[in-house]
């Protein structure tokens, strides 16, 4: 019976790689590969009867010669087969899902979500770890005491009846094909393929079963992809690939050329996502905010027109709706809602270091890698995969591209507790460049596709 099952194992793996290699060829001749053969290479690759070297070539060769919109579609789909799906139509209402592309200081959706919820649409946020200089939602969020991230179907339908929004960590069992590839794609110089950002994206997002999505996706030096027609073309086919599965997609083209907010770092972006709901303005947080939450609110009801979103928006802010909102929701996963009440209670750092203006003048350049990798370096995020994190540290930047600046001004904060401080002084001493003429402050938002509008 063994020698049969073996028998058995050894054809399958033979046909596996047979296919796979008729593909490869196939694609690196530039045919357009069948659906059964996308599907077929993706299960075997999830099932144990295709290598990681053989893989990594299909990926490389779809990376180098790309594909049309009907092949992505199937890559899509083969992505989220055989995995878990939740159904948020059961709810009887609408639910929205929201994506950055990530970048260093991003914490709309933390802003956003309770924002959007408070204006009375339900959103549904399933989020990851940082990766190299980009911090990740979750790491920010474990930041809280006591708040739970890893929660189950029934306990996010719960919550978005009870509270209408939640953040939860991405679940292994949704998009297995995506959760098999992606690890692969890190390795092999893949992850900045753009069909495969797209497909690894959206696959997620059916699997997650959310009626509306609105995207950010960053461009600049600080983004997954710098070159803003690239970030363009990458945003453009995300929406498009979307709409096939039936999502109402939107999306907004936004800035990544510097660090959004002041805050890089877990504690240090929760007291800023907190000080941000009770009305504080923080530069270029705002636009970028209040840019997404009228797209969401739109996707929910296309008739809204812009200043009734906007003014729905600013109202829940400015009479503390939104704040309240974080705060009944992130209790009701856990949280300890007497420090989030105070923030200062939040994990903090024994040393904090000023970065000191050599001269006057205006900031023309804030180079957010530098920054974020400073961050990193004092244990922010990880250098090791699975390495632990040190909450309390990170960046607090206090200068922007086109602040004026004197001799002896404080540029930014280094805040630690251990880590590589030196080097991370050394990468934020050297991320500040300071002109003679005056700079103008990057525009935040480059380009809105509405969720009910054409793709260009």
């Amino acid at each position: 019976m063994a020698e049969m099952s073996g028998d058995h194992t050894g054809t399958e793996q033979a046909r596996a790689s047979s296919r796979i290699q008729a593909s490869i060829v196939a694609k690196r001749q530039g045919a357009q590969l069948p659906a059964a053969d996308i599907r077929g290479v993706v299960d075997d690759y999830v099932n144990g009867r295709v290598p990681d070297h053989q893989m990594a070539a299909w990926l490389a060769t779809i990376a180098c010669r790309g594909l049309d919109l009907a092949e992505l579609t199937e890559l899509t789909d083969a992505y989220v087969s055989g995995g878990e799906r939740l159904h948020l139509g059961r709810l009887g209402r609408v639910v929205l899902d929201k994506h950055s592309t990530g970048g260093v200081g991003d914490k709309v959706s933390l802003v956003v979500a309770p924002i959007v919820a408070a204006c009375g649409v339900a959103v549904v946020k399933m989020s990851g770890r940082g990766l190299g200089h980009a911090g990740g939602t979750i790491d920010k969020l474990e930041a809280i005491p006591g708040i739970r991230l890893d929660l189950g179907p029934d306990d996010i339908y719960a919550l978005v009846e009870r509270v209408g929004m939640t953040i939860v960590s991405q679940s292994p069992a949704l998009a297995p094909g995506d959760g098999a590839t992606y690890a692969l794609r890190d390795v092999t110089g893949t992850v900045e393929s753009i069909p495969l950002i797209a497909a690894s994206i959206v696959s997620k997002k059916v699997a997650v079963g959310a009626s509306g999505l609105v995207l950010d996706v960053k461009t600049g030096a600080g983004a997954l992809i710098p070159d803003r027609s690239e970030a363009g073309l990458l945003a453009e086919t995300m929406l498009r690939l979307a709409r096939q599965f039936g999502l109402t997609c939107g999306a907004v083209l936004s800035d990544m050329s510097q660090p959004l907010g002041r805050a890089v770092g877990n504690a240090l972006e929760i007291k800023e996502t907190l000080s941000f709901l009770r009305g504080e303005q923080v530069p270029g947080l705002w636009e970028a905010c209040s840019v997404l939450a009228r797209l969401l609110l739109q996707s929910a009801d296309p008739a809204l027109c812009d200043a009734d979103a906007d003014a729905r928006i600013a109202k829940a802010v400015a009479g503390g709706a939104a704040h309240e909102r974080f705060l009944e929701w992130a209790s009701a996963q856990g949280a300890d809602r007497r420090v989030l009440e105070r923030p200062e209670l939040l994990p903090g750092a024994k040393h904090v270091v000023p970065i000191i203006a050599d001269r006057a003048g205006w900031v023309s350049d804030v180079a957010p890698r530098a920054v974020g990798m400073a961050s990193v370096h004092v244990g922010a995020g990880r250098l090791a995969h699975r390495a632990p994190l040190d909450h309390g540290s990170g960046v607090w930047v206090n200068s922007h591209v086109g602040s004026r600046v004197e001799a002896g001004q404080t540029l930014a904060e280094l805040h630690y507790n251990g880590g590589d401080h030196d080097l991370a002084v050394d990468l934020l001493t050297r991320a500040f460049t300071i002109s003679d003429e005056p700079v103008q402050a990057p525009q935040m938002i480059h380009q809105i596709y509405p969720s009910h509008g054409p793709v260009d």
